[in-house]
């Protein structure tokens, strides 16, 4: 099973990766950009069938590794 996370920065996080890049865009000229915020993606493949049960491992794995859950959040998406 594949499955992808995405991690984000928790509302009210300041994300001065965010802020530059916002500024660049601006810079370069695409004024109508608003806000921005930065964050990652993981792809993963999983030997685990059950969907239930993968969730549930993937949400260890965020809790344990692939999300620091004090200032980010993240979403799971599994792909069959």
């Amino acid at each position: 099973m594949k499955a992808r996370v995405f991690v984000t920065l928790k509302n009210g996080v300041l994300d001065p990766q965010g802020k530059a890049i916002g500024h660049a865009l601006q810079g370069l000229g695409f004024d109508g950009v608003g806000e921005v915020r930065q964050g990652k993606v993981i792809d993963l493949e999983l030997a685990e069938r059950d969907a239930a049960k993968a969730r549930a491992c993937l949400t260890e794995m965020c809790e344990k590794l692939l999300a620091n859950t004090i200032i980010e959040k993240y979403e799971i998406e599994l792909k069959g």
